[in-house]
């Protein structure tokens, strides 16, 4: 997932080299977190099924997991930036502008991040999902 975001921002070179590491980092920490999870959850999904079944839910699983755990990873990084604006911790309005960012965070996650999976990342997850899909039983 790492290369996969720094060759997608490196091509069309709009960040740095220290921001592409960043960037790089933060895809790869958030498919390392998702790994097991997805793993798990694929298991729990396959069962003994037939092979085809398998590749499905692997496909799925570690697709949804991956994306869905990079986004929250994105979300927390972007919360902690705009943290330095928002009110007392723990008080009411402090939980509102919580709730919001990590929503806009997300949102934006979902519209500008997603694309940096393509087409290095989801050969990648194609690539997983069909080793989980051969050695599971």
């Amino acid at each position: 997932m790492a290369a996969s975001a720094a060759f997608d921002v490196l091509i069309q070179g709009w960040q740095t080299p220290s921001q592409i590491i960043e960037v790089a980092i933060l895809y790869a920490v958030g498919a390392a977190i998702a790994f097991p999870f997805a793993y798990a959850l694929t298991r729990l999904v396959a069962g003994g099924r037939h092979l085809e079944a398998r590749l499905a839910a692997a496909l799925l699983c570690f697709t949804a997991v991956t994306i869905g755990t990079t986004a929250l990873v994105y979300a927390l990084d972007y919360r902690t930036y705009y943290a330095a604006w928002h009110a007392e911790a723990l008080s009411i309005r402090w939980f509102f502008e919580f709730a919001f960012t990590i929503l806009g965070a997300l949102v934006q996650f979902v519209v500008s991040g997603v694309r940096l999976y393509f087409p290095i990342g989801f050969v990648g997850l194609l690539a997983v999902s069909c080793w989980f899909a051969r050695h599971a039983r």
